[in-house]
């Protein structure tokens, strides 16, 4: 998996972010002959806006905006449409859902989650994978998703104590 997460408050552009996102989205759609549903379009393009996690209740707000139903069961069925397809990932430790930077990539989701910013970066974790199924397949477990989600603070946020 290629690492191209952006660190911790990368100052960019966030425009080219969403563009690239919803470009792959709808290329992998028309692959796959699923429909990009104007409301998943949405969904994918708020979750891009920012490189912070967002819970499904922080969404409602950007669809009613459009003019769109708002209502939770809404917001889930495109979340689930997107994590299906790989386009974003769960967090767990927030409940709440990032853009995916490589969806056709076959991968397990890591993160680095800023306790205080609520920041998070996707990190390549196959070296650890690979030790985890090797682990799994001595005890005869047949792993079928892994997520490895740190909880920290990220170095724009770490108190300045060396000083």
């Amino acid at each position: 998996m290629a690492n191209q997460n952006l660190g911790f408050h990368s100052d960019h552009d966030h425009t080219g972010c969403i563009e690239q996102a919803l470009e792959g989205a709808r290329a992998l759609c028309s692959e796959r002959n699923l429909r990009f549903t104007p409301i998943r379009e949405l969904v994918l393009k708020t979750i891009w806006q920012s490189h912070k996690p967002l819970g499904a209740y922080e969404l409602l707000p950007a669809l009613a905006e459009a003019g769109f139903n708002s209502a939770p069961p809404t917001v889930y069925r495109a979340l689930d449409f997107l994590q299906e397809q790989g386009l974003v990932h769960r967090i767990a430790l927030l409940n709440a859902f990032i853009g995916c930077p490589h969806p056709n990539e076959q991968h397990q989701g890591s993160f680095l989650i800023c306790k205080a910013c609520n920041n998070a970066v996707e990190i390549d974790t196959d070296e650890v994978g690979q030790v985890i199924n090797s682990q799994a397949s001595k005890l005869g477990f047949i792993p079928e998703k892994q997520s490895i989600e740190v909880l920290g603070t990220c170095p724009e946020c770490v108190p300045d104590k060396l000083s």
